[in-house]
C-alpha cells in the first residue's frame, strides 16, 4: 500500500505498540500520520507477537489490503445500524434496517465453527478503524461477549488493536441514520462506542514519516491536520496552482479528486480520446469472490497510450508498488507491455491473484488456520488518470494534480496533499480555499486528550503487572470448562447421558472438581504474593502449578480425543459431537494457556522484550500430535483383518469394526471390564457394543450380565408408571447404578421374549 516501507521500523512508538500487545490486555489504538509505517506493522505482527489474531476491516479492499476480512463476514453482521440495546424501541417500530443484540441473537446466530475461532484469538486486530461507526464497534463487542460466554470483559476479553488514522476520512452515516445515531453516540467516530467508554484504548503514535522528508513540507501538512493552516501554508499551496492548459500537457501525472463521478468521467474522456484500439481483458473467479470485494474491474479495458496504476505491491520481483504509475506500450492478444513512470522502464504485465478466505480452527493443531473461499485472478492495473482521494488513502505519488475545491469531507484537503512525496509533485487544478480545509473538534479533542507518550511507560508497566495477575487467575480456573459441560447436560440430557454408564464429559468435569480444594489454595496463595509484591514467589508457583496441571489436563485430553474417536463411529451424534469438539479446543486452549501463563510471568518479572512463544507453541502440537499417534496405534492393534476368499477386483482384507472386536473379546472369555481396560475404551462404551450384539441376537444377554442384574432391571422396568418409557427414565429410576449400555440390553431382550 504505497511505496514500500522500511521493514525496520525503529520508533520507540513502534517498539511500545509492540510490547503493549505482547504483555498487557490493553486495547491499542495505533495511528501515525500518513507515511508513518502503520501498514508495515500491520504486515509484521505475526512475527512480533506470542497471540493470535485475526484481521477485520470495515470494507472488502481494506480488507483484501490488510490480508483479513470484513467485519460483516468474520462477525455475520445484518447492514444498517446496531443499537446497543436489547430490543428495538416502540417509536421505530418495525424498521428492517436497525438490529439489537436480540436480534443478532435469533435471526442471526454465529454457528459452531465461528464460535470457536473467536473463541480461540487473543487480539482482535481491526484496520482502517477510522471508517468504523461506534455503532458498529459495539456489535462486535456483542458477539464476541456472546460467542466467548464472557460479558464481564469488554469484547469477551479479548485484546483489541485499531489501527487508523482519525485526520484522514470520516465514517459513512447514510440519510435518515444521523438523528438515531446522535440518539445513543456523541458522534460516529469508534472511539464513541460504549464499549470502549469502559476499557479506553491506550493511545500510541508512530511518530516517524517515512513518505516525506522535506520538514517544510511535513510542516506544512501537520498544520493542515491539525486545523492550523496558516495564510502563509495556502499562498505557498497555490503557488503550484495551474490552468487547464497547462495541465493538458502534462505526462505521467494522476489527478486526485473529490467525486467518484469525477474521476470516472476524468478516466473515460482519456481513455476515448486515444486514437489506439480498445481491448477488454476479463478476470478468472472461482468460488467465492463477491463483488464488493473485486480489486480491480471484473473487465478491464486498456489501449496503447492508456495511463494505469498498479492496485498491488509486486511481493516476489519488486518491480511496482501499490500507487505506481505506467503507460501502456503495446498490446497483444494478452500480452501487455508497460512503461514505468519516472524510470521510463518496460515490464510485461503479469496477472495476479487475490483471495478470499475465513478464519478457521485447525481441528488437528487446536490452532487459528485460514480456509480459501475464492481466488480472482487479472492484471493488477486500473485507468489511472484519475483516483478519488478515497480511494487514494494508503497510495504514495511522486507527482499529482490536486483537484480539492469542492471538498465535502473532514480530512480531504490533507489525505490528498499528504499523498505526495515532496511538494514539488504538486499541482493544483484549483487554487485552495482555507474554507474547504478542516478537521472534525471531536477528533482533535480526541487526540489532545489521549496522545500523552510520556505517559505510556508508566501505564503499561502498571497494565503488565494487571495482565500477568489476569492471566494467572484465569489460567488456574477450570470453571468454564465445567459450565460448558453443565450447560450442554442440561440441554441436551439424552444425547449426553446416551452410551456410557458415566459419560466421559461428566468424567472430565468430576476430575476437575476433584481438584477444587487445590486451586482454591493456589490462588489464595497467589493472591498473597501479589499483596506482598513477592513476585519471585508468583514466578516460583506459577512454574509448580503449571506443571501440575499440564499433567492432570493432559490425561483427560487424551480420554477425549479417545472418546470423539469412538463417537464418530457412531449415527445421530453430531450434536452431542459438537459438544465434544469444544470441549476439545478448551482444554488444548488450558494446556496453551499453562505454557503461555509461565511464559509470560518469565518475560514480564524479568522485563524481558523477547515474546518468542514458537518453541513452546510447537512443543503443544507435538504433545497433541502424540497423543493422537497413540490413539490411533490402539485402534491399529485391535483392528486385524480377517481373511477372504480371494477376488481378483477387491482387496484380500476387510477390516473388523470396533463392535465386532468388542464381541470376538467377549465370546472368547474376556469381562467387559478386561476388554474396555485393553482396548482403552470406557466401559460404557464396551456394553453398549453389547447391546446391540444382543437386540442381532449375536449373544445371550446372561454373557455379560448376572440373573440378579438383569431381575434387578428387569422389576425397575415395570415399576415404571408409563407404558412408554426411555432408558432416561430407567436410569433415574435405578438412580444410576447401572450404565445405559445394560439397561438398553435388558430393554431389548425382554421386547424380543415378547416377540
Amino acid at each position: 500500500m504505497g511505496v514500500p516501507q522500511n521493514t525496520e521500523l525503529t520508533s520507540l512508538a513502534a517498539e511500545t505498540v509492540a510490547q503493549f500487545i505482547n504483555s498487557t490486555a490493553s486495547h491499542v489504538f495505533l495511528t501515525g500520520k500518513a507515511g508513518t509505517g502503520k501498514t508495515t506493522f500491520l504486515k509484521n505482527l505475526a512475527n512480533k507477537t506470542h497471540k493470535n489474531f485475526i484481521v477485520v476491516a470495515p470494507t472488502g479492499i481494506a480488507a483484501l489490503n490488510a490480508g483479513g476480512v470484513t467485519v460483516h463476514s468474520q462477525f455475520l453482521l445484518p447492514f444498517g445500524m446496531f443499537l446497543p440495546e436489547r430490543n428495538i424501541p416502540a417509536d421505530l417500530g418495525g424498521n428492517e434496517s436497525f438490529y439489537t443484540s436480540d436480534i443478532l441473537a435469533r435471526r442471526h446466530p454465529l454457528n459452531s465453527q465461528r464460535k470457536q475461532v473467536l473463541r480461540a484469538i487473543d487480539l482482535l486486530v481491526i484496520d482502517e478503524v477510522s471508517m468504523l461507526r461506534a455503532d458498529l464497534l459495539d456489535a462486535i463487542d456483542y458477539r464476541m461477549k456472546a460467542a466467548r460466554g464472557n460479558f464481564y470483559q469488554s469484547f469477551g476479553g479479548v485484546q483489541l488493536l485499531l489501527i487508523g488514522d482519525l485526520f484522514q476520512l470520516p465514517p459513512v452515516v447514510a440519510r435518515g441514520e444521523e438523528n438515531l445515531m446522535s440518539r445513543y453516540y456523541a458522534s460516529p467516530w469508534f472511539f464513541e462506542a460504549k464499549a470502549l467508554k469502559v476499557s479506553p484504548p491506550a493511545y500510541i503514535e508512530l511518530d516517524k514519516i517515512y513518505r516525506q522528508h522535506d520538514e517544510n513540507f511535513i510542516n506544512l501538512l501537520n498544520n493542515l491536520r491539525n486545523n492550523i493552516a496558516t495564510s502563509e501554508d495556502i499562498e505557498t499551496l497555490n503557488q503550484y496552482y495551474k490552468s487547464e492548459e497547462e495541465i493538458r500537457h502534462l505526462k505521467e501525472v494522476i489527478t486526485l479528486t473529490t467525486h467518484n463521478y469525477k474521476a470516472d468521467e476524468l478516466n473515460q474522456r482519456a481513455l476515448q480520446a486515444l486514437p489506439t484500439e480498445a481491448h477488454t481483458f476479463a478476470a478468472s473467479m472461482e468460488g467465492d469472490f463477491p463483488e464488493s470485494m473485486f480489486p480491480v474491474l471484473k473487465s478491464l479495458v486498456l489501449k496503447e497510450g492508456a495511463q494505469i496504476m498498479f492496485v498491488k505491491n509486486d511481493s516476489e520481483e519488486k518491480k511496482y508498488f501499490n500507487g505506481k504509475l505506467a503507460t501502456v506500450l503495446s498490446i497483444d492478444i494478452d500480452e501487455i507491455e508497460v512503461e514505468m513512470a519516472e524510470t521510463h522502464v518496460r515490464y510485461a504485465l503479469k496477472r495476479v491473484t487475490w483471495e478470499n478466505k475465513k478464519y478457521t480452527l485447525n481441528k488437528e493443531r487446536q490452532d487459528l488456520d485460514e480456509e480459501l473461499l475464492g481466488t480472482f485472478e487479472q492484471f493488477p492495473v486500473k485507468l489511472a488518470w484519475a483516483i478519488t482521494v478515497h480511494k487514494s488513502q494508503g497510495l504514495t505519488f511522486e507527482r499529482a494534480v490536486i483537484d480539492v475545491g469542492q471538498a465535502f469531507a473532514d480530512g480531504q484537503v490533507y489525505v490528498a496533499l499528504s499523498r505526495l512525496r515532496s511538494i514539488d509533485g504538486l499541482v493544483l487544478r484549483s487554487r485552495i480555499n482555507p474554507g474547504v480545509i478542516s478537521t472534525d473538534k471531536k477528533i482533535m479533542a480526541y487526540s489532545e486528550g489521549n496522545h500523552k507518550p510520556d505517559a505510556l511507560p508508566a501505564l503499561m508497566r502498571q497494565e503488565q503487572y494487571n495482565y500477568l495477575k489476569h492471566v494467572l487467575a484465569k489460567t488456574f480456573d477450570f470453571s468454564p470448562i465445567s459450565k460448558e459441560i453443565a450447560w450442554f447436560r442440561k440441554n441436551h440430557e439424552e444425547e449426553f447421558m446416551a452410551d456410557e454408564m458415566k459419560p466421559v464429559p461428566m468424567q472430565i468435569d468430576e476430575a476437575l472438581q476433584a481438584e477444587s480444594v487445590n486451586t482454591e489454595k493456589f490462588a489464595a496463595q497467589l493472591a498473597s504474593f501479589w499483596n506482598a509484591n513477592n513476585l519471585e514467589k508468583i514466578l516460583e508457583r506459577a512454574e509448580k502449578g503449571a506443571s501440575y496441571y499440564s499433567a492432570i489436563v493432559t490425561n483427560l485430553l487424551k480420554l477425549l480425543l479417545l472418546h470423539i474417536r469412538e463417537t464418530q463411529q457412531q449415527k445421530r451424534v453430531k450434536t452431542y459431537l459438537t459438544h465434544l469438539t469444544e470441549l476439545d479446543q478448551m482444554l488444548s486452549k488450558k494446556l496453551e494457556e499453562f505454557e503461555k501463563a509461565l511464559f509470560l510471568a518469565h518475560a514480564i518479572i524479568h522485563q524481558k522484550k523477547d515474546y518468542d512463544f514458537s518453541e513452546r507453541q510447537q512443543r503443544l502440537y507435538a504433545t497433541r500430535a502424540s497423543i493422537i499417534k497413540e490413539i490411533q496405534a490402539a485402534e491399529l492393534k485391535v483392528s486385524t483383518p480377517i481373511p477372504t476368499r480371494k477376488k481378483k477386483s477387491k482387496k484380500n482384507v476387510d477390516s473388523k469394526s470396533t463392535y465386532d472386536v468388542t464381541v470376538e473379546m467377549l465370546e472368547s472369555g474376556m469381562s467387559p471390564e478386561a476388554i474396555a481396560k485393553e482396548r482403552g475404551l470406557v466401559l460404557g462404551t464396551i456394553e453398549s457394543h453389547l447391546a446391540k450384539a444382543v437386540a442381532e441376537k449375536r449373544i445371550s444377554i446372561f454373557k455379560f450380565m448376572s440373573e440378579t442384574e438383569v431381575n434387578e432391571i428387569s422389576k425397575a422396568m415395570a415399576e415404571l408408571p408409563q407404558k412408554e418409557f426411555s432408558s432416561k427414565d430407567l436410569y433415574a429410576k435405578l438412580n444410576g447404578k447401572y450404565g445405559y449400555g445394560k439397561l438398553r440390553a435388558v430393554m431389548v431382550s425382554i421386547n424380543l421374549a415378547m416377540e
